[in-house]
């Protein structure tokens, strides 16, 4: 009886198993977060911030995000690293130093916008981590003198088309910022707080035949702001 020889063929590839793994909006969304933290602590100077992010929007796969946090810490929180998913119930110590006595939820984001029109925001409110504002025709003001900051870190994130932003500051807070104009003006007066743990609010702009502006407000502060962390911080 002859015996046959078979030459073993190759299983195939499944192409979803090679394929690298497609980066989702949330996952952008995170990584823009760790890099606005490094912005925020001066481990990103303003021109490196604004190339990494330009990356991060760039980004289709998993593979292409992880490079651009790769050399920094994850998160403000240290609860997670790049790729582990984060806690939402986890904040700094200090976050709630400034916040009023009734218990409410953290702010998570708020949109402000104006249309042939304006958007105002002042008085004493609770500023969330993020506050998107968009003017087109029209003017946004963003007052932050009488806000409460429930985090350390707050990023604006603005966009003025033939309109106006103009975002004011208590003195005795981080401010920083990083954008762009084109036919525009995009401009912040960098802030650097005395206390190390003061709140830091990061304006991102980008401006087309408008104005993006974001100042402190002279003679406005955050009343008793030692005061408040230090016993915060005891508790």
């Amino acid at each position: 009886m002859d015996l046959e020889k078979h030459d073993a063929k190759p299983q195939p590839v499944d192409p979803a198993q090679s394929a690298p793994l497609r980066a989702s909006d949330a996952d952008r969304d995170r990584v823009a977060d760790i890099l606005r933290e490094a912005l925020a602590e001066g481990r990103l100077d303003a021109e490196e911030h604004a190339e990494r992010i330009d990356g991060v929007y760039r980004a289709k796969t998993m593979g292409e995000l992880e490079p651009l946090v790769r050399d920094l810490p994850a998160a403000a929180d240290g609860a997670h690293r790049f790729g582990a998913p984060s806690s939402a119930s986890s904040t700094p110590a200090y976050a709630t130093a400034h916040a009023p006595d009734e218990a409410v939820g953290p702010v998570a984001a708020e949109s402000l916008v104006a249309v042939f029109s304006s958007s105002t925001r002042k008085g004493r409110w609770r500023i969330g981590r993020r506050t998107n504002a968009f003017a087109l025709f029209g003017s946004v003001e963003i007052d932050l003198t009488e806000a409460y900051f429930e985090q350390r870190l707050s990023v604006i994130n603005a966009t003025s088309i033939f309109g106006n932003v103009e975002v004011r500051v208590p003195e005795n807070l981080t401010l920083r910022g990083s954008g762009t104009g084109i036919f525009g003006n995009f401009e912040v007066d960098t802030l650097e707080a005395e206390h190390p743990e003061a709140p830091v609010v990061v304006v991102n702009g980008y401006s087309v035949f408008g104005n993006i502006e974001a100042k402190p407000k002279r003679g406005k502060r955050i009343a008793d702001l030692h005061g408040r962390l230090r016993k915060h911080l005891d508790s």
